[in-house]
């Protein structure tokens, strides 16, 4: 199973949710994509966008101001 990492880190929104979208869209179903940012609405937005695209969100934590999402693509 392949996975992605994609670094948002210094983005602010919509930018994270607007970047995490398109990087599903251009995988296959089961891939994982994680994702990492420093916006702190990230942590509503990417739920939010997972919730509206049907994609599993398999993890989320916060370390220090690191936002990371682990997000199976359905």
């Amino acid at each position: 199973m392949a996975e992605t990492l994609l670094d948002l880190r210094g983005l602010k929104c919509p930018l994270p949710a607007l970047k995490t979208k398109k990087a599903l869209s251009r995988m296959a179903a089961g891939e994982e994509l994680v994702v990492e940012c420093t916006d702190p609405l990230a942590g509503v937005d990417i739920p939010n966008l997972l919730r509206e695209t049907g994609d599993a969100l398999l993890d989320a934590n916060k370390r220090s101001n690191l936002l990371v999402f682990r997000i199976r693509k359905k």
